[in-house]
């Protein structure tokens, strides 16, 4: 493991020779991840994508590849749909989440590679850093953060960076 990568311990995240306190998914960290358990997969998973609210956070707080969410994107979490597991576009008649969410959870997403370009049917739908509800509540299997620390760690990610979930 690199310093650039976000390694999952149990005393929080250690990125860059810092740790940064985080929630876990409420199923625990699990080595065989299934859509709706909450667990958070064991693996290396690289970060392929950053999205924000542009209402919440402005773009010259950001790297300048992060995305703007807009009104309307949602993310797919139904195994039935063909989009399964990648952002689409409202109205779906597939389960989703909606993107644009009233609390500031989603404000900033990083979006990992668990399951993602070919994904397989139930074997869980993304796995986001975002941030948290609040202070040590779990997740549905992301991993969070509170949005300072986010911020920090989403500009200081390189192209090598992973998480690095044990």
């Amino acid at each position: 493991m690199k310093p650039t990568d976000l390694v999952v311990t149990p005393m929080g995240v250690r990125f860059l020779n810092r740790r940064f306190p985080c929630s876990v998914g409420r199923g625990g960290i699990v080595a065989n991840k299934r859509e709706g358990d909450g667990g958070s997969p064991v693996g290396t998973h690289r970060i392929v994508g950053m999205l924000y609210r542009p209402d919440r956070i402005a773009a010259s707080q950001l790297p300048n590849w992060a995305l703007p969410i807009r009104p309307g994107d949602l993310w797919s979490d139904d195994p039935n749909d063909y989009d399964y597991n990648q952002l689409v576009r409202a109205p779906s008649p597939y389960s989703h989440e909606r993107l644009t969410r009233a609390d500031p959870q989603y404000d900033l997403i990083l979006i990992t590679d668990w399951n993602w370009l070919d994904p397989i049917p139930g074997r869980g739908s993304a796995i986001f850093l975002h941030t948290w509800r609040r202070p040590g509540h779990p997740t549905a299997g992301c991993i969070a953060f509170s949005q300072k620390n986010l911020l920090w760690i989403a500009n200081r990610l390189r192209p090598e960076s992973r998480v690095v979930i044990r």
